[in-house]
């Protein structure tokens, strides 16, 4: 009797402990916003933080536009330029953190990319001419794809039922540093030249205080950080706990789902319109209303300061829809945000007063935000074998819409910022028409329900991307797990036509 109570007590002590509940998968089923609980939470604020400061790195430069571009006689087009090199390096570096996460693991692959592009960000104080100014404003972009990493980060870390929080929360307060650097970079230009320098040279000492934010968050991450909640991808993979992924198999299943496409395209005009937005909203409100440098940079950090609340709210309205209509209920909801978004813009496009385009601004601001945080309640369901491909495609979508966007309407002198601002808003309309195009056959879509020709499980979705000799060495027991967990997404309705239980299994 004492030694089957021993041996039940150490069988008991080699389960994982963890201070969230968590499912089959040991991922959480809360989400505890003002908890550092390892490893869950601990991920959470790491993500968020470190992505923050990449933003405030990244948008450091349109705040103080008005005086970098008379020392370095910036003409129009040349600002323009700078906004899409600052946001079209990380097109294809978001793709690539993707794989890196799906290879390395999100703590590795964010870690490396942060102290990679800090350099740039040093450099913009030592910029002498158009061309150095766009070169460095390119390269401190690549940071922008840690975005990735943090929603795949969270996406490993949270379940179904609550990672659309996750993604909101993490992803919107990161958003948050596009809104914060509007506020910090003139704070920090006028204590340097208040106390002495000139503002020639002021504006270039203040890029070392988003440097310096930038690396300390890398640094965390590899101190405190874990890849996913039973440890680093290194380690589980030299304990067999993880198998070894077949490096082609992976892309090929993420870059051959179809959903994955679309919702790169829808959200390069809800992200993609934000980061548009963040480059050239101060110099808007500057030059269309004759306002103080300050005072612009305080009107155009409260578009990006929305996100403390937007984004998240996206989260989880997503997540509250799921669980009552499923993933139909995402979809329509994601819809539904992004077009009132493009309704909004194209109003701020067309007032002139200013009181109005700062309201009208703040409204759209929430629409278009939320939809991001939408977006991904959505994108960790399309694959769970190449999560974090289809994770950098609709990242990556994110800063192309952003490229196209500024590239059509807001180089050069061809549209005033006004007009610009109105034909954005009805591209993010149209761009958004896509949506109702996607379908899982176990769940249905926009407008019709789950597959009637054959029941089709969420099992025969997930896997459907390992074949009969992967299956065979075990390498889809993951997928399986997520299968079970993702039962949610059929909706309480369904579940009660079906008698099936609402709480996901293990939990």
């Amino acid at each position: 009797m004492a030694s089957m109570e021993i041996s039940g007590s150490a069988i008991e002590s080699e389960e994982p402990k963890f201070s969230l509940p968590v499912d089959s998968e040991h991922k959480a089923t809360e989400f505890r916003l003002f908890s550092v609980a390892k490893p869950h939470m601990r991920a959470f604020h790491l993500s968020w933080i470190s992505f923050f400061s990449c933003f405030v790195s990244s948008f450091a430069a349109p705040p103080l536009l008005p005086i970098i571009r008379d020392n370095l006689n910036l003409t129009a087009t040349d600002i323009g330029n700078a906004g899409i090199a600052s946001v079209s390096g990380a097109v294809f570096a978001r793709v690539a953190m993707g794989t890196a996460c799906d290879l390395i693991g999100p703590r590795l692959a964010s870690a490396s990319l942060i102290l990679i592009t800090a350099p740039a960000v040093y450099f913009t104080s030592i910029a002498s001419s158009a061309t150095s100014f766009i070169l460095v404003r390119f390269f401190t972009g690549f940071s922008l794809a840690t975005f990735v990493s943090t929603q795949f980060w969270m996406s490993s870390m949270f379940s179904a039922r609550v990672v659309g929080s996750a993604n909101g929360v993490a992803g919107g307060w990161g958003n948050l540093g596009g809104g914060a650097t509007q506020l910090i970079m003139p704070l920090v230009f006028g204590l340097i030249r208040d106390i002495g320098a000139t503002k020639f040279t002021a504006w270039r000492i203040a890029f070392f205080i988003p440097a310096l934010f930038q690396m300390s968050t890398a640094f965390a991450i590899l101190l405190f950080g874990q890849d996913m909640p039973d440890g680093n991808f290194y380690d589980l993979k030299k304990s067999g706990e993880k198998p070894k992924d077949d490096f082609s198999r992976v892309i090929y299943h993420g870059i051959t789902n179809y959903r994955g496409w679309i919702l790169a395209l829808t959200y390069g005009y809800c992200f993609g319109v934000e980061l548009t937005v963040d480059n050239i909203i101060a110099e808007y409100f500057y030059d269309r209303f004759d306002l103080k440098l300050h005072t612009a940079g305080i009107i155009a950090a409260s578009f990006g300061l929305a996100n403390i609340v937007s984004r998240p709210a996206g989260g989880i309205i997503s997540d509250a829809l799921g669980k009552r209509f499923g993933m139909r209920g995402r979809l329509w909801a994601l819809w539904l945000c992004q077009t009132l978004g493009g309704v909004f813009c194209v109003i701020l496009g067309l007032v002139g007063s200013l009181s109005v385009s700062i309201i009208v601004m703040i409204i759209f601001s929430i629409f278009v935000q939320a939809a991001c945080g939408l977006t991904f309640g959505v994108v960790p369901f399309v694959s769970r074998r190449s999560l974090g491909v289809i994770s950098g495609m609709t990242g990556g979508g994110g800063n192309i819409g952003a490229v196209l966007t500024q590239l059509i309407f807001f180089k050069g002198s061809k549209f005033s910022k006004e007009r610009g601002i109105t034909l954005m808003g009805i591209m993010i309309i149209i761009c958004t028409l896509p949506m109702c195009l996607i379908y899982f056959p176990q769940w249905g879509g926009m407008f019709c329900g789950p597959s009637t020709k054959k029941v089709y499980t969420e099992e025969d979705y997930y896997l459907s991307e390992w074949n009969y000799k992967e299956q065979e060495n075990g390498s889809h027991h993951a997928s399986i797990k997520f299968a079970e967990n993702s039962r949610i997404e059929r909706g309480r309705r369904e579940k009660i036509a079906t008698g099936q239980e609402a709480t996901a299994p293990g939990v």
